[in-house]
């Protein structure tokens, strides 16, 4: 507020995390300048129509009578209202509408979330033919990247140290600042990784890992197969986040959990087994119900449990009380996972704990780890080709790799045959705690992690986490020891190999460990099994014993204790 006043700018980008304050910083400014008679009239843009309600209902508590049900072309709105809520899609059908309104009065747009003004071409026309002539406007983000490079309409850009031009905020507020601020809560993301089987339209079966290095259109694959209503993964894991739920409610006694689902058939099926585990039936949001907002806003009011949803509440949609959440969609965008996060932040009283259950996928793990990193919408990229003659080709190959699908044919002729759930890790605060996958769903070593309090200090969080893993840590090492004690009467090291089964568990935990620092470091998964060989010593991990793969394992649990520390 300070800067804005001292300022009084025509344009001003607030980039704040969700839960910060961005609507009541807003509504502030638009008092001040309707006070000062700076401005007659307001216009909020914002991206969906349950988003124009909540507005609405924030700017009334505020003082400020806001139209939510005006449309582009409705010509003149009641004398009672001095603003009017519109959405970014219908802005775009009749923008010289708008513009009309925006010359007649001195006017103040708010373009909430103002990144969706790239979402299309026709949006961001749309908006800046409209919005151009207006007295001031305030654009609010609260993640302002995009991954194209759709330029957003009043957003400045410049050249950063690369020269490539990135979008430049006239005030950040990012999540590590507010988290420091006791703003919003900190978020403990639990991830379930598991054996994933599925069949190609080629008749073939394919088996993996969730959360194994994959091909973009396999990782796709595995991540449908563990989200299919009928496998045993996803009921598994709504199972975990309703105990975490109960959890919370120990100490939280309203808190709320969401389900964020792919589409609406799954959204149904996950409604119907959360209503089997937790014995109360959740409330089903689908966005093309006339109902859908109504059903938010009693949510938000009331104590039920469960909140099951399609993308209607991925984004701005104020329900402070969820606490715990299921990331079980295969929209895997960072813009997309910051929003959806974002749902679960907002702090109501200190100490308070945000959780996630999301798949093991890199990509998902990667944007988790990533929570406090600040971003600026990147318009190029500048493609380095000094000493690489395959830059350019990199680059183009990346950039495929990254779509949504990379593969229509593929998903198209994907058919799910059966999954199962483990428990991998937890990440908190940029640290990952947990046991590689190999714990089963139900356990007592994963009601070590579902039974964290809901009340504690990020500080008192990574404390317990640290004592969790390092218990667990030692009996597991306890155990190793006394396995191979009683295989070190064979002479041939060869026979040490014998035991097939006991080995394969080891790989796995130490595949899975490299997998975890490389999401956390970014070190190639071949460097960093080369430097556990250099300092523990022994062949391949393929042909290792059990001796020399457990002391790998204790190897990298230390690399990565020495890290968080």
């Amino acid at each position: 507020m300070e800067q804005y006043f001292a300022r009084q700018p025509r344009d001003f980008l607030a980039v704040a995390t969700p839960g910060a304050g961005k609507t009541t910083f807003a509504l502030s400014v638009a008092a001040e300048l309707l006070g000062r008679r700076i401005i007659d009239r307001i216009i909020v843009v914002a991206p969906t129509e349950h988003l124009k309600l909540q507005w609405a209902e924030a700017a009334a508590r505020a003082g400020i009578p806001i139209d939510p049900t005006y449309a582009a072309g409705k010509g003149r709105t009641s004398g009672d209202y001095v603003g009017v809520a519109v959405t970014y899609a219908g802005v775009a059908v009749n923008p010289l509408a708008m513009r009309i309104r925006a010359e007649r009065f001195k006017t103040l747009v708010i373009l909430d979330e103002v990144h969706h003004a790239g979402d299309a071409l026709s949006w961001g026309e749309g908006v800046r033919e409209a919005f151009e002539p207006a007295a001031r406007r305030l654009a609010l983000t609260g993640t302002p990247f995009r991954s194209d490079i759709n330029p957003i309409p009043f957003v400045t850009y410049a050249p950063g140290p690369d020269g490539v031009p990135r979008s430049v905020a006239d005030f950040t507020y990012g999540y590590a600042h507010a988290l420091a601020d006791h703003v919003v809560r900190p978020v403990l993301f639990m991830a379930y990784s598991g054996e994933m089987t599925w069949r190609t339209r080629a008749g073939d079966e394919i088996a993996a890992r969730l959360g194994e290095p994959l091909t973009q259109d396999l990782t796709n694959q595995a991540l449908r197969t563990a989200l299919d209503p009928s496998g045993s993964w996803i009921p598994s894991v709504l199972a975990a986040a309703d105990s975490r739920l109960t959890e919370v409610r120990r100490h939280v006694p309203d808190a709320g959990g969401l389900v964020i689902a792919t589409d609406q058939d799954s959204a149904r099926a996950y409604a119907k087994t959360l209503r089997q585990i937790s014995g109360e039936a959740p409330t089903v949001v689908l966005s093309d119900e006339k109902a859908a907002s109504k059903k938010i806003t009693e949510f938000a009011a009331g104590e039920a449990r469960w909140m099951v949803a399609v993308r209607m509440v991925s984004e701005g949609v104020d329900v402070p009380r969820l606490a715990v959440g299921v990331y079980a969609t295969t929209t895997s965008t960072p813009l997309f996972f910051a929003q959806a996060v974002g749902r679960f932040v907002r702090a109501r009283t200190r100490g308070e704990t945000a959780s996630v259950f999301l798949p093991s996928v890199p990509r998902l793990l990667a944007y988790a780890g990533e929570m406090e990193v600040e971003r600026d919408h990147v318009l190029s990229r500048r493609v380095n080709d000094e000493g690489n003659i395959f830059a350019a080709e990199d680059d183009l190959l990346a950039q495929a790799n990254a779509t949504e699908s990379a593969s229509g044919e593929l998903e198209m002729s994907f058919e799910a045959l059966g999954s199962e759930a483990r428990f991998d890790r937890v990440l908190f605060d940029g640290g990952e705690f947990g046991h590689a996958g190999e714990v089963h769903v139900g356990s007592e070593e994963e009601m070590d992690f579902l039974g964290i309090p809901g009340l504690l200090e990020p500080g008192q969080m990574r404390e317990l986490l640290q004592s969790r893993q390092s218990e667990r840590a030692r009996k597991q090492k306890s155990a190793r020891a006394a396995a191979v004690d009683d295989a070190a009467g064979a002479a041939d090291p060869v026979a040490e190999v014998a035991t097939h089964e006991q080995l394969a568990v080891l790989r796995r935990e130490l595949n899975g460990l490299v997998a975890a620092w490389h999401h956390r470091t970014g070190q190639a998964h071949g460097i960093t099994h080369a430097a556990l060989r250099r300092e523990c010593g022994g062949p391949p991990a393929a042909v290792a014993n059990a001796a020399q793969l457990a002391a790998r394992i204790d190897r990298v649990r230390e690399w990565a204790m020495r890290r968080s520390s």
